[in-house]
């Protein structure tokens, strides 16, 4: 019976390991190469002379200069903030992350990643808002190798990792909030910048940890409504200005009418029924609510003629 299962993915785990140290390395492989070059003019004096032992010493320096020569191609050197990570006929052995100059096993295969921080700069993204409006977003994200096996042995390219991902997330996140002009007490992209970005760096972490990457920041660097609807929102949050503007002014002018009588009433100033009440209200309202000046009107009659 032929059953068909699936391939097992397993996650790889860095292992740290030292290397040993390259000036004594350097240091035995140039007494390698001395006695060599050494062993060659034995081995030639002694076959020129016809001395037995001449073929000895010309095949052991022939072993030496060979293991001379294999053995340089064991240096290495790190900088600070980069590792290296060992490979020995396809299994992996390590990962050194000193500074400094090594030698290793000179079949192991060296591959260098840089640990410093890096700046991807994403390009302007044409996406649609959580209410469908076209709009246009750009992001910033900071990021490290953290785990440099799962770096190299969990994907393809972790370079390109990271750009595709980051995109990603970036459309992922604009699609799940709205621009702006949110319900009470919604997170919009505009509004609420900081929300967002945390939002954003937790997306990017979940994405990119399979791939041993820390991602350190995470920022919208760019955020409009796209050209064609750019005109018709502006207008739109200019009226939506001008009517939280009148409300200020409405509310404003109210509360002042209101104190006013009641500052009439309180200091016996003056008695007013009902219909001069609402009279002087709706000259106060006119007077404290309206765009032009107003040029007042001296009666020099009773307020009842």
């Amino acid at each position: 019976m032929n059953t068909s299962e699936n391939p097992v993915h397993t996650r790889n785990r860095e292992l740290p390991v030292r290397a040993a140290d390259g000036w004594l390395s350097l240091l035995i492989t140039i007494v390698l190469y001395l006695a060599a070059i050494g062993g060659f003019i034995a081995g030639l004096m002694a076959v020129t002379a016809r001395h037995e032992g001449g073929g000895w010493l010309l095949a052991g320096a022939g072993v030496l200069m060979v293991l001379a020569i294999t053995g340089s191609n064991g240096f290495f050197t790190l900088q600070p903030n980069e590792a290296a990570v060992l490979i020995l006929f396809g299994a992996y052995k390590g990962t050194v992350r000193d500074s400094g100059f090594f030698w290793t096993n000179p079949f192991n295969q060296k591959v260098k990643i840089s640990l410093r921080a890096r700046n991807l700069n994403g390009e302007k993204l044409k996406v649609n808002d959580k209410r469908g409006n076209p709009i246009e977003i750009a992001a910033v994200v900071v990021w490290r190798v953290q785990d440099t096996a799962q770096a190299c042995f969990d994907v393809d390219n972790y370079e390109h990792y990271v750009a595709v991902q980051s995109e990603s997330a970036v459309r992922h996140l604009a699609s799940g909030y709205a621009y702006d002009d949110g319900e009470q007490d919604e997170l919009t992209l505009r509004g609420g910048s900081d929300a967002v970005s945390v939002a954003l760096r937790e997306e990017l972490h979940q994405r990119l940890e399979k791939a041993g990457v820390q991602v350190e920041e995470a920022r919208l660097t760019h955020l409009a409504y796209a050209p064609e609807i750019a005109q018709a929102m502006l207008r739109r949050q200019q009226a939506e200005a001008i009517i939280a503007a009148r409300q200020k002014i409405v509310h404003g002018a109210v509360s002042m009418v209101d104190m006013a009588l009641k500052e009439l009433a309180e200091k016996h100033v003056v008695n007013l029924d009902e219909e001069r009440k609402a009279a002087m209200v709706s000259n106060l309202l006119v007077v404290l609510c309206g765009e032009a000046e107003v040029h007042p009107v001296v009666n020099t009659g009773t307020l009842y003629n």
